[in-house]
């Protein structure tokens, strides 16, 4: 069977999704790819042919055993690149995402093994994610979405949603980004927070996208 990189990038978009919470169906994937419905049915035709999905109730898709391997591996060789750009390159925080799609696909096994022996394990990467997670796993880590913040809670923001550049660089630009203590003002239609010395508000949604501990 030949994974293609089309493949990989279908498998690593369904635990991606996944890994935030979400439900995973085809229109799930056209969003999250930006493709088109049918590209979409024709890549899970594939995908199913090969035994690398299954389909559930509902359209559900699910990774099966395999699939799941290969969505891993090129997940953390994503997470290894991030932390290459940022702790080797000193790259920007919001723009190390973008820059590990690109060059994820490029990368040799080898290279990979190198990158893991240089920055070794276990370290989150620059948005405060490891490279396989879940709602339940940061939980157990004592973890929350920003909207569960009680008013006057001081939080540390442990890590943010990495796929919106635009929201990263407004978050960066707010002063919010893994590591930065926080003060909890106001929960309600939306957050505001005190960042950096200022009132900073975010709607609901886009609050959800971040994860904080009590401090």
């Amino acid at each position: 069977m030949r994974i293609t990189i089309s493949k990989e990038n279908y498998l690593k978009a369904i635990a991606e999704a996944e890994s935030e919470g979400e439900n995973v169906k085809p229109v799930t994937l056209s969003r999250w790819l930006k493709v088109s419905a049918p590209a979409v049915t024709m890549a899970i035709k594939r995908l199913k042919r090969d035994g690398l999905i299954r389909i559930g109730k509902e359209s559900q898709i699910q990774l099966t055993p395999s699939g799941r391997e290969i969505a891993n591996r090129l997940l953390y060789r994503h997470h290894l690149i991030e932390r290459m750009l940022a702790e080797i390159f000193g790259l920007e925080w919001y723009k190390t995402h973008d820059e590990a799609e690109a060059l994820e696909h490029a990368v040799s096994a080898d290279f990979e093994r190198k990158l893991a022996e240089k920055l070794g394990n276990g370290c989150p990467c620059p948005h405060g994610n490891y490279a396989v997670d879940s709602p339940r796993e940061r939980r157990s880590r004592g973890l929350k979405p920003l909207p569960e913040a009680h008013r006057q809670e001081q939080v540390a923001v442990a890590g943010v949603f990495e796929r919106d550049r635009e929201f990263l660089e407004y978050l960066d630009r707010a002063g919010i980004r893994p590591g930065v203590r926080l003060e909890v003002l106001t929960v309600n239609g939306e957050v505001a927070l005190e960042a950096a010395g200022r009132t900073v508000r975010l709607e609901q949604s886009a609050a959800a996208r971040v994860w904080v501990k009590s401090v």
